[in-house]
């Protein structure tokens, strides 16, 4: 699938790809495709979106297996990904409930990613939006679409990788700071403030400018947090969990696509360069319009719904648009 880039309203994803290989019993090991980025990219474009993703890997086998899993899903790459010398790796172990640990193996830059005509959405997420010298690259794209784009973020700490200090922390605190929308588990916040009661923490992000503040919670389900002390919760689908491979990073993907309507129409009175005209293009003013809680309640249960599907598979193997309908 490919998409004529000047007239039709694309998402920009921007981070990591790399290879989980799961650790199962008796010693097996197999190989997926994933990456916090590339998963969310997947996601998207099998929800029917149209999606171009600036990434990195190397000329090497994880590096094809990844750029064929890519193509599959219809998502278009934005950057050339040839910039690393090896294909990073996530070494997954499960435990008995599906739950998985990760030991990595990264190499992560970027080369220049393409960013014309302006995209609707630009997300970004988890090492790959903080760890040098690929984040410097990354605070860049979201500097120069902040204002014409809806920035999503999720924080998705990988502290295997980038740690949990203070440095790290005030990286995401400026990623915070200039997205529209931001998500973190309540083991992202645990681990970069040192409390286990999130609200306080999502209400101080909240204030930092981002229109909402979604936390999930694992098995309990997902929040979110909105100006005004106002918040909604949606539970988990019950499902036979595989494992929990990418199911994050569907969340994301389906919290965008819910909301996709909203981030493509240009508010009355604005213009959304698209064709990449020339014109002025202003921010869309989608969060007024889904600032109703009953909004972000469907957006939250229907995440739950897709993100159940992806638990439901070995792997981060989000659904097609197709497999929701079944």
């Amino acid at each position: 699938m490919r998409y004529a880039w000047g007239m039709t309203p694309y998402a920009l994803v921007i981070g990591e790809s790399l290879i989980d290989v799961v650790e199962e019993g008796g010693g097996r090991a197999t190989e997926h495709p994933g990456g916090s980025a590339a998963n969310v990219a997947v996601a998207l474009a099998r929800l029917g979106r149209p999606v171009r993703f600036a990434t990195s890997f190397a000329d090497d086998p994880h590096g094809r297996l990844l750029a064929e899993h890519l193509a599959a899903s219809g998502v278009e790459l934005a950057a050339d990904p040839h910039v690393v010398r090896r294909t990073s790796t996530a070494t997954a172990t499960i435990n008995s409930g599906g739950a998985a640990s990760y030991a990595f193996d990264v190499d992560w830059r970027l080369g220049e990613v393409r960013m014309d005509p302006t995209p609707v959405v630009v997300h970004v997420s988890s090492f790959g939006a903080v760890l040098e010298p690929g984040a410097t690259s990354v605070r860049a794209a979201v500097a120069a679409l902040r204002g014409r784009a809806v920035v999503s973020y999720d924080i998705n700490l990988r502290a295997a990788v980038t740690g949990a200090g203070p440095e790290v922390r005030d990286r995401v605190l400026e990623l915070v700071s200039a997205a529209d929308l931001v998500k973190a588990s309540d083991d992202d916040l645990a681990e970069l403030f040192g409390t286990s009661d999130v609200e306080p923490v999502a209400r101080e992000l909240l204030e930092r400018g981002p229109a909402a503040v979604v936390v999930t919670r694992g098995g309990e389900g997902a929040t979110c947090f909105l100006p005004g002390g106002r918040s909604v919760r949606a539970d988990v689908v019950p499902v036979r969990v595989a494992d929990t491979i990418g199911a994050g990073d569907t969340f994301s993907a389906a919290m965008i696509d819910a909301l996709w309507d909203s981030l493509a129409t240009p508010s009355l009175g604005e213009t959304n360069d698209l064709a990449g005209s020339g014109g002025t293009t202003r921010p869309i003013r989608w969060a007024q319009r889904a600032a109703a809680p009953g909004v972000w309640q469907q957006v939250l249960e229907y995440a739950a719904r897709v993100a159940a599907v992806t638990v439901s598979r070995p792997g981060a193997d989000p659904p097609h648009r197709r497999d929701l309908d079944t």
